[in-house]
Formats: structure tokens, sequence, C-alpha cells
């Protein structure tokens, strides 16, 4: 068993290479007994040995004297649905997300009073290894059950369909599990759906199931062009995380979408707080105190996301890799809702997708680039002393912040890689100074 397949928020792998179902077995007995759990749902997505992995983790649950209830094959957000919403003390899914179609994986959660936390892969981990786990007195239950009725209403709660338009919609579930739910969410809506990739293929014949990658989006892109539609959506496999698209073919970034989602909650709950992190764009703390909210900063990654808003009255949150999570969704993420609540925004704006983001977010902004180095500890040292006039803080990696431009310099949880994020009050200044950073750290690298 390789412990790198164990990250920092969940168990991922390539299958059956690095995780099996021996694997999975072992991670049900060991989920078990380190969370207390006595009734767990579990869901899987189309990847392919999903099914395998799913009944063997279901196995090492029930050995443990577990009662399991399946839930078949369903997006992420049903799992975290079905623990904040019903009688399960935990929750695990069955997905690589995102990730190429060699890998598979487990996200998982326990219901706590706010709502649901995240199993760290780390720490399952340490508290397996060198561990053997004996069966149960009496085995547990196994039962299945059709999640997708409730779930259904709960994402479609978050707005009012009868102010909904009838726009029409390139939607792009990348041979994901959003080819089985949009259908659902479309016989509710006034609305025409244009489906590209909808057939459950964990091969994703189409392109990777990364909506961030260029090679991604062209398809959409070209296609919410020739079909005039009203705007675009793409999404990954296990469909946490979506991008939307213009009505002219471009691509939105999730912290401009954040700041879009962000300004309609904060005119229905004034002061709330708006979770990000510290490599979204200066705009998005400007934007949420303008607005009235409470901006609130954190680390990159999802879990920490969900704990500030847990702790500040937070009522959502978002980040660049395009997670959006929100209070009324027991602190979880779902690409559906963000979905619905753009749609109900576009609706009430009565302007195009462009219009909206138009002038929302003034600076200029690169995508992050990724630097493989030995020493990256070293590498941020010599980053500090470097910029030591600029405004500091450590909370993840490094951030130096100037007038008219700031970094973010962080090392990767899982690779020998730095992530360089740069930010610019002009493509100029950007360019420039984004040039200077990466040749410091190449150079010292």
């Amino acid at each position: 068993m390789k412990r790198s397949i164990f990250k920092s928020y969940d168990i991922r792998g390539i299958y059956p290479k690095d995780l099996d179902g021996e694997i999975a077995y072992l991670v049900g007995q060991a989920f078990a007994q380190m969370t207390k759990a006595k009734k767990v749902v579990v869901g899987r997505d189309m990847r392919i040995g999903s099914s395998e992995l799913a009944e063997k983790l279901t196995g090492g649950l029930t050995s443990q004297g577990v009662n399991v209830e399946s839930i078949g094959m369903v997006p992420i957000d049903a799992v975290y649905f079905s623990v904040g919403k019903f009688d399960y003390n935990a929750g695990i899914m069955v997905t690589a997300s995102h990730n190429p179609k060699e890998y598979n994986g487990m996200k998982m959660v326990y219901k706590v009073p706010k709502g649901i936390e995240w199993v760290r892969g780390v720490e399952l981990y340490e508290f397996l290894k060198d561990k053997t786990f004996s069966a149960a007195a009496q085995r547990g239950t196994v039962r299945e059950r059709d999640i997708m009725p409730e779930y259904i209403e709960h994402v479609l709660s978050f707005i009012n369909v009868n102010t909904i338009k009838p726009f029409t919609i390139v939607v792009d579930a990348g041979n994901g599990m959003a080819g089985k739910v949009m259908p659902l969410l479309f016989k509710r809506l006034p609305c025409k759906l244009i489906p590209l990739n909808f057939e459950l293929d964990g091969n994703f014949p189409e392109h990777p199931s990364n909506p961030l990658l260029p090679e991604s989006q062209v398809q959409i892109k070209a296609e919410v062009v020739k079909r005039k539609a009203d705007f675009g959506v793409i999404i990954d496999g296990d469909t946490d995380r979506l991008f939307f698209v213009t009505e002219k073919g471009d691509f939105v970034r999730a912290d401009t979408t954040l700041l879009i989602l962000a300004k309609y909650f904060l005119q229905k709950h004034p002061g709330a707080g708006v979770a990000y992190n510290v490599i979204c764009s200066r705009a998005v703390p400007q934007r949420i105190r303008e607005w009235g909210g409470k901006p609130l900063r954190t680390a990159v990654g999802f879990v920490n996301l969900a704990k500030a808003m847990q702790q500040h009255d937070g009522v959502m949150s978002g980040e660049l890799s395009a997670h959006y999570a929100f209070r009324d969704n027991y602190y979880a993420d779902s690409g559906f809702i963000a979905f619905l609540i753009l749609l109900s925004l576009i609706s009430e704006e009565n302007r195009p997708l462009s219009k909206i983001i138009d002038g929302m977010n003034p600076y200029a902004k690169a995508d992050e680039v990724n630097i493989e180095v030995e020493d990256s500890k070293k590498i941020i040292e010599k980053v500090k002393k470097r910029y030591a006039d600029g405004k500091q803080d450590g909370l993840d990696g490094i951030t130096v912040e100037y007038a008219d431009w700031w970094f973010n310099v962080r090392p990767s949880n899982t690779e020998p890689l730095l992530r360089i994020t740069v930010e610019g009050n002009t493509p100029e200044i950007l360019t420039a100074k984004q040039k200077e950073l990466l040749d410091f750290i190449k150079q010292n690298a």
C-alpha cells in the first residue's frame, strides 16, 4: 500500500495499480473504526473500477458492524446532501474527481453539528498503518436507496424556478455524472438544453475531465458561439467543479464567478461572510467589502474554506479551482447549486453574462505556473528576502503585496513543485513582474 495515495483531503491513485479492491476494503475497515460511524452512505461515479471499489469498500465497512446505504452512481454533492440531511453518521464517494481516466479514489465526510467535515486521507493513513482489524460480532447490513428525487428538490430549493427565463444553454458534462443530473434539472427549468458528452464513460473519450485544461474547453466554446446560446457550462467528472462560458465563447475565471455569486448572496444576506483563498484576485475582498460583506481569507483547499465559513458566519465560499460551497448546503460545495444561482442571477439582471462580468474584476491575472524544485522551503526563504520591501504573510506559502501588483508562492502538498500566482494592476505590470519573479525562482531552484 502506497502512502502517496493518501492525500491532504482524500484518497487518489491509479486503479488498480495503486488503489485496488483490497485497499478499498481496508479503507472501509479503518474508516469505520476511526469515525465510530454506525450508518454510512456510499456513492460512486462512472469511473473505471468505481463499481468494484464501492463494493469492496462496503464490505470493509460492514465487516466492522456498520450499516451501509448504497445510493449508486451519483454526483459528489448527493453524498454531501445525504449526510447533512438524513440520519447517516458519515459518507464516502468513490471518485477521482477531475483526474485522468487511469485514476480512482475516495472522498470521505462525517456529520458535525453545523453540517459536514472531511476526513483527510493523510489522517486515515496514520490511523490504519500497521493495524489489522478484526471482524465485528455482528456484520452490518447493506441497503440500496434512490436519493435523486430528494437531492434534485434540494438543489432547486436555492432558486425560484418561476423567475427563470427561457435561456438556451450548452452543457458539457465531459462524460461525467452531470450527464445524469442535468436532464433531471432541465425537466424543471424553462430552458433549452444543448447537451455535450452526456454519455457516462470513465474513459473520457472526448476530452480530459479537468475543465481547466485548454483542450477541454475547445468544444464548448465553439458550440456556444455556433448555437448562439446564452451561455455555457463545463463540469468535471464528479461535478464539484464547474466553469462558465459567456455567449461570446469566453471562459470565465473562477474568482470572477465567485464575485457574481457573492454579490447575489450578499444582497440576500447583508453582512455575511464570504470565504476565498489566498490566490484569488484582490478584487474579491475589495468587492465583498464594497457590497457590505465580510471577506474570509484562507489557505488553498476547499476544506479550509468550509471551516472558515463555519467559524465566521460565512454564507458561501469559492476558489480558483471552481469549488463553490454554501452554508445552506451543509457547508459543502455543489456545482449544480452554483449553476442554478447563476441562472437565476442572469434572469434577474436581464443582461448577457459578458455584460454582467464586465468591469467586475479590473486587474490582470496570470494562470498559475508550476516550477519543479528540490527544496521548496529554501526557495521560499530566498523569495522572502528578495521581496522584503513588500507586505508579506505566510498563511499559505508566501504572499507579497505591493500597490500595483502581488504574488503568492506556495509548495504543492503532493509534488516537488512551487505554485506561483501573480496579479498586476495592468497587463504590462503583470507581464513584467511575472517574468521577474519566475526568472528569480528558476535561477535559485
